[in-house]
């Protein structure tokens, strides 16, 4: 528990301290934002911004920081290094310079950003590559809590396991899916606006009901000073680990829903505690899930609990929700579980509708104009979800292609805001370091991934090692043939 605690402090610190300063590298000034210069009652209005930083914390949660710290902690306490620092110098940096970008850009969407700074190729590239991540996180978020609901309500996890279609699964896919729809279409300020905040509330009391809960029985945790491995992990850390952890460290996927918030906030200067400390709270829940999984694991508590340290992800939310939290609290913690990833996917898809209506100039004042994108979208989408359901791998297929996705736009992310503060001669440091170490993960995971070229581990790294090279002799030339 003391490397949690330490954790847990550093965190907040470095929204205080690391936060102001990255703040002040971009300079947020007092011109108009695209959600006052450009309200049109749809995408652009102002909200409070308490409600706003509600919904963009909703927007990045999902399950990433629940699933993915529960599937993180099995590496052991390394899990809390990756959240601290990569939050603190690489996901929070992202999120802030992506929606202070897309303010000053008018509200512009991620492609429409990264094609400013790195060329319309690139933008191009980016456009099918965010839109076809945007869909699998979609996906992903329709099949995770309504698979949760399911077991909730009657679904064979037997039965499932064994790869048989659960109805109870297909009724609430479908039911999730049919929200997705109406809150794709309708006006920024009529559900989202109304009941993310009542949704955030409820995951933020998940949160710190279970930290309180860890206070309480402060279990023997495997510590850094005792090593950085745990005994259930399988991969390699490097670079498994920084693609288990995305979005309670770094993730790409944050890019895409920031212009969503950016289009709605009335001052730059707020951009801080919206997009910088929704980053940090996400990395906070990721930490608190992080710890809960590793006392599951490796601190006795599955036993406690009467059930197999062996469970996935989702049967371990459910496993800790109802046996800490009692029947009310864990009805509570389980909803906010299940209202992260729906909030998560709805927007996501929001985000699509938007991201192909800049690029083909479609304006989405009219329902009819907003249909002649949002039908093959969904028909694409449900899709991919039949192939989710009905394959008994299919859940995990997408989710490892959603992971390197979704690590690899943070990439090119990374990339377009080092060569802005570069073009604007301001401190590039902060994105650059991140850029490189985020590159070589991805890169390096593609190669040893079994869903991608599956080469052995000495290749990988290999590769790795030499995409490093590269991109180091190419900001580096590019850098100095400026400054002549």
């Amino acid at each position: 528990m003391i490397s949690f605690s330490v954790s847990l402090v550093a965190l907040i610190l470095g929204y205080l301290l690391y936060g102001r300063f990255v703040e002040k590298v971009f300079g947020p000034d007092d011109r108009k934002t695209p959600a006052v210069a450009k309200a049109d009652g749809l995408d652009y209005i102002v909200l409070p911004n308490w409600k706003v930083f509600m919904i963009q914390f909703l927007n990045i949660a999902g399950t990433g920081p629940i699933f993915g710290a529960i599937m993180g902690a099995k590496f052991g306490p390394v899990a809390y290094l990756w959240i601290v620092f990569g939050c603190i110098f690489a996901g929070a940096v992202h999120d802030y310079f992506s929606g202070m970008l897309s303010m000053r850009h008018g509200g512009a969407n991620q492609p429409e950003i990264i094609g400013s700074y790195l060329g319309d190729t690139t933008r191009r590239i980016m456009l099918v590559f965010s839109v076809f991540l945007l869909v699998m996180v979609g996906v992903v978020f329709v099949y995770s809590p309504a698979k949760i609901l399911g077991d909730m309500t009657g679904a064979d996890a037997v039965a499932a396991q064994q790869g048989q279609m659960q109805m109870e699964y297909v009724y609430w896919s479908v039911a999730i899916f049919f929200y997705y729809i109406i809150a794709t279409m309708l006006p920024v300020d009529k559900i989202i606006g109304k009941i993310y905040p009542l949704f955030a509330i409820s995951m933020l009391f998940m949160a710190v009901a279970l930290m309180v809960v860890l206070f309480i029985h402060w279990p023997s945790l495997p510590e850094l000073t005792d090593g950085i491995h745990g005994e259930q992990y399988s991969s390699p850390i490097f670079p498994a680990l920084f693609i288990t952890i995305a979005c309670g460290a770094i993730s790409g996927f944050h890019a895409t829903q920031s212009p969503l918030m950016a289009r709605c906030i009335s001052s730059e200067k707020m951009g801080r505690p919206i997009f910088y400390g929704a980053m940090i709270t996400e990395g906070l829940v990721a930490l608190i899930w992080a710890t809960v999984s590793m006392y599951f694991f490796y601190g006795g508590a599955a036993e406690d609990l009467g059930v197999s340290n062996t469970l996935q992800a989702p049967e371990v939310v459910t496993a800790v929700s109802k046996g800490w939290l009692g029947t009310f609290g864990g009805i509570l913690a389980l909803l906010g579980v299940v209202a992260a990833p729906i909030t998560s996917g709805d927007t996501a898809l929001r985000s699509a509708r938007l991201i192909i209506a800049d690029f083909i100039h479609l304006e989405q004042k009219t329902i009819k104009r907003r249909l002649w994108i949002c039908i093959p979208l969904f028909a694409f989408t449900c899709l991919l979800l039949f192939f989710n359901i009905s394959n008994p791998d299919g859940f995990n297929v997408i989710w490892s292609y959603f992971g390197w996705a979704n690590q690899t736009l943070a990439v090119f992310m990374l990339w377009t805001i080092t060569v802005y503060l570069v073009r604007e001669k301001k401190n590039f440091w902060i994105t650059l370091l991140p850029a490189f170490f985020m590159t070589v993960v991805c890169s390096t995971f593609l190669m040893i991934s079994k869903n991608a070229f599956g080469f052995d581990m000495m290749i990988g790294y290999g590769v790795g090692g030499s995409v490093l090279i590269i991109s180091m002799a190419w900001f580096f030339g590019w850098y100095l043939l400026r400054k002549k």
